[in-house]
């Protein structure tokens, strides 16, 4: 065992963020912590790394266990330079060092931390944390300010560590393939799932299931004991003591609470047949060319997903169509009905020293929505905002509950084209998912600068890639435009690999034939195979049998996976194997 936390507690004020949580990280586990907004996951993990201390309980980690720790926001020194602060994390060749700062888009190495920004800070701290030799490494929202490129290569590096990781993060393919549990922290309470973020949504469903039937069958026997106490004129005396003060035990126990789900009501106002049209925009920089004569005309319905790397320009054209910024060439053209709403990625328009409810309020005191009129006050409670929340600054709200009041407050201005600047970013997985319906149905345009893969292949019916200047469109989600992508390298490969032609040679063509080991697997494969098949048929009667065990259950489908895995791969050889054979048999 790496760390132990047991039984921590922490308030702030009034409110109760951690209540008796115990999280375990053993040698190997990588673990994510998820949760809703406010929650507390960013203080779990200052108190696992040793930055701040719990209330109540303790943390236990071996003297010579070494913790490497990205906060959500780092404090860096502004004078050091991006070269220094991986330097003062870890002791390594500087070609290391330069290495993997250059992997996360920051190539000035002698530019000082200072003159950097967010973002940029964010990827510093974050290559000083992976470069540090440690035994547990702590990351708190690492994708935050990556571009797609980065997310990916971020993916398979942390999938090749074999130190212990803690996590928070909203990347739900990174719970999917990295992590092997998922510790979920709701109401100041920690609940734990041995799986990945596909198992937990069904082992999630699960326990609300069990919680449900637990509470049907407490209600049924205390009506059925409340009508055994109540029976008869004869007096309480005569009655069972033990079984009266059982049922008083079972009445005194609360019903388990409901976790409170965010609901986002249709807004939005009419749209007429002009949109937004851009015709033959450019913008530069200094010189560099980020936008170069770019034409296009905003559709009613249209669902965009902005990709590229830091600094192409991707923020620069969110800006252009939402006339905060001048083209240098080129024209803009709104129609008079659009009302566009701007997510921002810094969410600059929130004052800090404004109340929650009249930052709100002053936007809209009332919306109507699909589902009928809503005040300020009631539209916040949809977002998680309580009476004492909407009542207190903003400033004293989590960096994840401002950008749900941002986002709220976009929404409460009744848009018809949105755009979104990495919406993902410092948002909980919750609100996330509810985000990407709302979007499925809102009556206008959706523009999405995002790095956050499932949320692309959720959201996105076509893809802007910009890349040197150029603005390539690709139809289709995230993940189909990776696929056009890796088709177009290929052939941009063969191309290149293409050589004149020249008179063939004499040349003696080598003969093919199975190795000594191809000849032993040729021959053994298609037992192996019926083999594996029966031992899945057998895991499938397991389940069955094991339903209502779930610890079994959980071991059977884990096998079954491994099984379903090596069939796979059996499989692929198989085809190979036989296809080989059949060639052999050609030449001969």
């Amino acid at each position: 065992m790496l760390l132990a936390a047991e039984h921590i507690s922490k308030n702030y004020g009034t409110k109760t963020l951690l209540e008796d949580v115990s999280l375990y990280l053993n040698d190997g586990d990588k673990i994510a912590i998820i949760g809703v907004n406010g929650t507390g996951k960013s203080t779990l993990l200052k108190i696992l790394a040793g930055e701040e201390e719990p209330d109540g309980g303790h943390t236990a980690i071996n003297a010579h266990t070494r913790i490497s720790y990205l906060p959500q926001n780092p404090a860096i020194n502004d004078e050091l330079r991006a070269l220094d602060v991986v330097f003062t994390r870890a002791e390594l060749a500087e070609y290391e060092a330069k290495a993997m700062l250059t992997r996360l888009g920051i190539t000035e190495f002698d530019k000082k931390v200072g003159t950097m920004s967010g973002g940029q800070r964010k990827r510093v701290a974050l290559a000083a944390a992976l470069v540090q030799p440690a035994d547990i490494l702590i990351l708190d929202e690492p994708t935050n300010h990556l571009d797609s490129e980065m997310v990916q290569w971020l993916q398979e590096h942390l999938k090749s560590l074999t130190c212990g990781l803690i996590l928070v993060t909203h990347d739900r393919y990174f719970l999917e393939h990295i992590v092997n549990r998922i510790n979920e922290l709701s109401r100041g309470s920690m609940y734990s799932y041995e799986a990945n973020y596909s198992k937990y949504l069904e082992l999630k469903v699960q326990r609300a299931e069990m919680q449900e039937a637990g509470e049907r069958k407490r209600q049924t026997i205390l009506r059925r004991e409340y009508q055994w106490i109540m029976r008869g004129p004869r007096a309480r005396e005569t009655k069972s003591r033990d079984r009266i003060e059982r049922y008083e035990k079972l009445a005194a126990q609360s019903s388990p609470e409901q976790d409170k789900n965010i609901k986002i009501a249709g807004i939005g106002s009419r749209l007429g047949r002009k949109t937004v049209e851009l015709s033959h925009i450019s913008k530069s920089y200094n010189g560099i060319t980020v936008i170069q004569d770019f034409s296009y005309v905003i559709k009613r319905d249209d669902r965009i997903g902005i990709v590229g790397p830091n600094g192409a320009g991707k923020t620069t054209l969110l800006n252009i169509i939402a006339g905060t910024l001048t083209p240098d060439q080129g024209t803009v053209e709104k129609g008079e009905t659009v009302k566009i709403g701007y997510f921002t990625q810094e969410s600059r328009e929130l004052d800090l020293n404004k109340r929650v409810y009249d930052f709100i309020s002053e936007i809209a005191g009332e919306v109507t929505t699909s589902e009928g009129r809503f005040t300020a006050a009631m539209m916040l409670e949809r977002f998680l905002f309580d009476s004492s929340l909407q009542s207190s600054v903003i400033g004293r709200l989590s960096g994840g509950e401002r950008r749900r009041l941002f986002l709220l407050s976009i929404l409460m201005g009744a848009p018809n084209i949105l755009l979104l600047d990495e919406p993902t970013n410092d948002l909980d997985i919750e609100t996330l998912t509810i985000l990407e319906d709302y979007l499925e149905f809102f009556p206008g345009a959706v523009i999405a600068v995002s790095h956050d893969r499932y949320f692309l292949d959720k959201t996105a019916e076509s893809i802007f890639d910009i890349a040197d200047g150029k603005i390539t469109g690709y139809s289709g989600n995230f993940s189909d435009y990776i696929a056009k992508r890796t088709d177009s390298d290929k052939s941009d490969k063969s191309d290149k690999s293409e050589k004149p032609a020249v008179p063939d040679t004499p040349r003696r063509r080598s003969k093919l034939k199975f190795t000594f080991k191809e000849q032993r697997e040729f021959e053994t494969i298609d037992a192996e195979i019926d083999d594996i098949q029966k031992s899945i048929d057998d895991c499938d009667d397991d389940i069955i049998r094991c339903a209502s065990d779930y610890i079994k259950l959980q071991d059977i489908m884990a096998r079954k996976e491994a099984l379903q895995r090596e069939l796979d791969h059996k499989s692929e050889r198989w085809l190979y194997l036989n296809e080989l054979a059949e060639k052999i048999a050609e030449q001969d």
